[in-house]
């Protein structure tokens, strides 16, 4: 004889949900350790170009023979022990690659030494403090809209586990009046049994003297057997509204179920990369103009350098926030990969691990579905438009942080004076009222787009749910039709079932 199914009892389910739980959250606590870090090297590499361009122009003072001891400082320091950690995290990405081209070009400068100082002093450190600024401040408010994201998702899976307790509780119940009704009926039929034995041992007596004791017995069995009855019936009607509360709060479980998945992986798949999208909004587009600052300068400054300039351009055309958000999660695969899918947990033998679509209950879904369908298309059209008015504002911020403004050639169109030289360059990019209105309407833009942000991103999840346990109760009800109802496969898909 084959051994009976070993179920998990609710102690081990809830403790290895606990279990998963805790594994999430401990996740979700260093992705933003990661991005902390992120961040952190993203400012040391802006502070090592700062001091980088400050000490470079010092020396272009100076003439080019102390441009050589420049290079090596900044080569030493990156073979430095203390750096191999953040060499060894950053080497696949774009703005490194263009810190080390920058760093073999400074072997290759010579002249124009007072514009290139000038230029360094007043135009290429000012962008790389903005960018600094511009950073800090956009990975700050990211951190927000990621915390808020995070706890979330730790609510719904909270909701989840509140479900899942309510659908033992309920389950457990429901056992509960099934054994107390088995036994009622064991009663009755023993009851019965005995009536019948009783009965049948009878001799008949003389009428006179018998016929009062037989009336007497035959009324007390009756009264038993009723009262056996009577206690079935409240138990049956016991065991059949517990049963009902059952179905419910298991349906109620696995919608939930589907939800929280849903609402895990639209987290770790879309939330994650639009989060350091935002950590990275308008970072690589100014470092590319910085850059290209740079090299417009140098490109200026003598035609021999070409060669090592064409590498350092191709390089700043390569700074690419995509490419470098895809790598930075590879490096960190392990927490930035989705976890695995809650799967059912069949509580004390119920392996009916589907949506139940028929009587009673039937109705009630078909209502639900139909409510949650109205829901859905009328939180879409209103999504839509907030996406609508998010990517404008994107692409206007993207505008401002892409303005072609990088070309200084007129700074080394010489005149007789040295001072039209010093006057080009200070009308030039840095210009303070310039600069201060610009700044001033590029952060009234990114509030406002952040604000957007977070309205959209919290409607998604809010049509991620609701369109989850739209899809679950769409598909059960429509193979309801057949006899059918859903369960959920190996991996998490719903796949038809026997009938409920």
């Amino acid at each position: 004889m084959t051994s009976p199914a070993k179920f998990k009892k609710d102690k081990e389910i809830i403790a290895e949900y606990d279990t998963q739980v805790k594994e999430i959250r401990a996740q979700l606590t260093e992705q933003m350790k990661c991005l902390d870090q992120q961040c952190e090297l993203r400012v040391q590499l802006l502070q090592d170009l700062q001091d980088f361009f400050r000490k470079k122009a010092e020396i272009e003072m100076d003439y080019s023979r102390n441009l050589e001891k420049l290079a090596e400082r900044f080569l030493a320091k990156t073979r430095s022990t203390k750096d191999q950690q953040f060499k060894k995290d950053q080497n696949v990405l774009s703005p490194v690659n263009c810190w080390n081209l920058l760093l073999n070009q400074v072997k290759r400068e010579s002249r124009d030494h007072t514009t290139l100082s000038d230029i360094y002093l007043n135009n290429i450190i000012p962008r790389f403090v903005q960018v600094s600024e511009d950073s800090g401040r956009l990975f700050k408010k990211s951190k927000e809209v990621g915390q808020q994201l995070q706890d979330d998702l730790m609510k719904v899976l909270n909701e989840l586990y509140s479900v899942m307790k309510t659908y033992h509780m309920y389950n457990a119940d429901s056992i509960s009046a099934q054994s107390k009704l088995k036994e009622a009926e064991k009663q009755e039929e023993k009851q019965i049994g005995k009536s019948v034995k009783q009965e049948d041992r009878q001799t008949p007596r003389s009428p006179d003297s018998t016929s009062n004791v037989r009336i007497e017995e035959k009324h007390v069995r009756r009264s038993s057997v009723k009262k056996i009855e009577k206690m079935k019936e409240k138990r049956q009607a016991k065991y059949t509204e517990n049963k009902l509360k059952a179905i419910k709060a298991r349906n109620e479980y696995l919608l939930a179920l589907e939800a929280t998945n849903a609402s895990v992986f639209k987290y770790y798949i879309h939330d994650l990369s639009d989060l350091i999208d935002c950590c990275d909004l308008g970072y690589h587009a100014s470092l590319n103009r910085a850059l290209r600052t740079f090299l417009s300068a140098e490109l200026n400054l003598e035609q021999s350098k070409h060669e090592g300039l064409d590498a350092i351009e191709n390089a700043v055309e390569n700074l690419d926030a995509t490419s470098d958000k895809q790598r930075l999660m590879e490096m960190y695969n392990n927490v930035f990969c989705p976890p695995m899918k809650f799967e059912f947990q069949p509580h004390m033998g119920d392996m009916a691990s589907q949506l139940c679509a028929q009587q009673p209950v039937q109705s009630e879904l078909v209502q639900r579905c139909q409510q949650l369908q109205s829901r859905l298309s009328t939180l879409k059209i209103e999504n839509e438009e907030v996406k609508k008015t998010m990517e404008a504002t994107l692409q206007t911020i993207q505008d401002i942080v892409t303005v072609e403004d990088f070309d200084v050639s007129d700074c080394f169109q010489y005149s007789n004076s040295m001072e039209s030289v010093k006057s080009t360059v200070s009308e030039t990019f840095m210009s303070k009222p310039s600069i201060a209105k610009r700044r001033a309407n590029q952060q009234e833009t990114e509030q406002f787009y952040f604000t957007k942000m977070k309205e959209y991103l919290e409607g998604r999840n809010l049509i991620t749910k609701l369109q989850a346990k739209h899809d679950l109760l769409q598909k059960t009800l429509g193979e309801s039709e057949c006899g059918l109802c859903w369960r959920f496969g190996s991996e998490g898909r719903p796949s038809p079932g026997p009938k409920c």
